[in-house]
Order: C-alpha cells, then structure tokens, then sequence
C-alpha cells in the first residue's frame, strides 16, 4: 500500500479569509512543504515552522504521520507546484505555484502537468495507491473548477464557519476573468484545470488517469478537493473505480452535500471517525471544534488504520505523541 502525497501552492491561498492551513500568510506558504516532512521524516528538517491554523490547530499531517508509523506505510511525495522547497524526497512532475484564480491563467501548464503525472502514475507499481494533498487555499480552487466544468457539488473548508459565499464570489470573478461561463469547460477538463484550478489539481488529476488506466486500486485520501480531481478525471473520460476516504469531520460538514456530489461522480465514499471527542488535548480538541477537517491524507489514514483493525486509541495515542515530538523539535511552532 502507498501513499502518494502531492504537495503545492497557490496564490489563490493568500486571499484573505480563504485559508486556515498555516498561522498566517508569511507561515503558509511553508506549510505543503513541512506537511511532507512531517510525514515523511515524522517533524519538519527544512521548513522554519510547524504547521498551524491562525488558532493553533496542528495540520492534519500529524495524523497521517502517525498512522504511517504504526502501520509502516510507503510513502512518495510528488512536488506539485511547492513555492518553497521541501526537504522531503520528491518527485518531480514540472509543476509550478499556482497563481490566484482570480485571474486569468493561474495555471498555463495544466496540461502538461496531466500528461506527467498521467505517465507517473501508469508506471507505480503498486497494486493499490492512496492519493492525498496539501495545498492551502485548495479547496477554493477546487469550486473554480467544479463550476467551470459544470459540476453543482460544493466544497468543504479548514474553518469551522465554512467561507462559501467568499469562495463563491472569488471563483465568479475568476470566471470572469478567464471568460469561461459556469459549465463552459464540461468536457474539457484541461481548460477547467488551467483557467481555474491549481498545479496540485492538474498533478492529482493526472495521477487518478494514469492509476485508472493501469488498473491500479485508487483511493483518494481526501475531502472535497479530491472530488474536484475525481470530477476532473471523469471529464477525461475516466470510467474506472475510484474511491474516496474522508473524516466525520468533512462527512458531517452542513455546508456541502458529500455523498451526494460523490455519488454523482460514481464515487465510493468511506467515512473514518478517530473519536477525538474522547479526548481532551490541544492535539486535536480543534478538529473537534471544527477547524482542519482533513488535508494530507488524514482520512485514507484513518480508513487504512480502521482497515487493518487497529485500534483508533492506538492511533489517538502516536497523534499526542507525534504532536509532542514536534513541540519538542527545534523547530518553532508558528504563533496563532
């Protein structure tokens, strides 16, 4: 089992209100590339800081980091447009950051970043991937491109109070700016990723078609953003199974329709529930409280933990110690 974790940004994540996935702007483009060392190494061994919402909430990278050593799972860490880079091994697809979707081309090699992954991943070996993110500001691009292509699905937020009317205003004006009507990429999945989306999209949507079609077993680790790279690959015309693995946390999100919009996209959906309510700790009472529903793989974890009939308190337990080994680091939490 491996799991694939692609790692960018966009400009898009600097909007205001947008983006709770680092303590602030300057801390946030740091974050994809910490989110990779830290499951890939356990704690950051280049970035400056540890990832942290503006009220502190640790990135869900610790849970998939601690799924991973209890389970001892591969991972591979594709660069998907990093602005600054990671001291995590990667794999190189051509992509660059993302630019605000706000105007016109934010992403003006969408297709060849497809065509890449699209290769890398026919060539993985693996009889079953995970595929996962980390990209601040994602889940706006990714309703830039549901919209483009005509999709009527929404999407989720690292917020407790979910932005939708913000992120629904940027995309409108994104929209504008691309001179792309709502609906008018359906079928064209390279206009929607281009005009809309961001490198880490076109790089996942590649992977999903490559995996697809060398009848690999994908899952995707993820919440409403995989569903806009699953959306992507079925205007691709991608018919093979594809699955998605999210928390509670996104499953149980008022503002979108999950199982709907999944359903609409004939995508099988497993709902995993670490049962940080049983606990009282800063490492997870925020995801409780709704803040960082999922990112970086944290419900296929969670879904592979439940999988190999591991016990969620064994999990709950290397979370708090994961997360005290990133205290302890010599790396500086960012301050909310």
């Amino acid at each position: 089992m491996r799991l694939v974790l692609v790692a960018g940004t966009t400009e898009t994540a600097a909007i205001d209100g947008i983006s709770a996935a680092g303590a602030d702007p300057e801390a946030m483009v740091h974050t994809p590339g910490a989110d990779a060392e830290i499951v890939t190494y356990g704690e950051p061994v280049r970035a400056p800081v540890v990832p942290v919402s503006p009220t502190g909430c640790p990135t869900p990278a610790v849970v998939t980091r601690a799924v991973a050593e209890l389970l001892h799972l591969d991972v591979t860490v594709v660069d998907g447009g990093l602005a600054e880079p990671s001291g995590a091994p990667t794999v190189t697809v051509g992509a660059r950051t993302g630019g605000d979707v706000r105007e016109q081309d934010p992403v003006p090699a969408a297709q060849g970043l497809v065509a890449a992954a699209r290769q890398f991943g026919q060539a993985i070996p693996d009889d079953a991937v995970y595929l996962a993110e980390t990209i601040p500001g994602g889940t706006t691009t990714a309703l830039g491109v549901l919209r483009a292509l005509g999709e009527e699905a929404t999407v989720s937020s690292s917020l407790p109070e979910n932005p939708l009317e913000l992120k629904e205003s940027v995309v409108s004006a994104g929209l504008t700016a691309s001179d792309v009507e709502p609906g008018g990429a359906a079928g064209e999945p390279n206009v929607a990723l281009r005009r809309m989306g961001d490198p880490v999209l076109a790089t996942m949507t590649g992977l999903i078609r490559g995996l697809v079609e060398s009848d690999t077993a994908v899952t995707l680790a993820g919440g409403t953003q995989m569903l806009a790279a699953a959306a992507a690959a079925r205007h691709y015309g991608i018919e093979g199974p594809i699955s998605l693995a999210t928390t509670s946390f996104v499953a149980d999100d008022e503002s979108i329709e999950l199982r709907d919009a999944a359903s609409t996209l004939d995508v099988d959906v497993t709902v995993t529930d670490p049962g940080f309510e049983t606990i009282d700790h800063p490492a997870t009472n925020a995801y409780v409280a709704g803040e960082a529903k999922e990112g970086v793989g944290m419900g296929g974890a969670l879904a592979l933990a439940e999988q190999a009939s591991l016990p969620m308190a064994d999990v709950r337990q290397r979370v708090l110690t994961v997360y005290d080994r990133l205290l302890d680091s010599d790396v500086t939490e960012a301050e909310p």
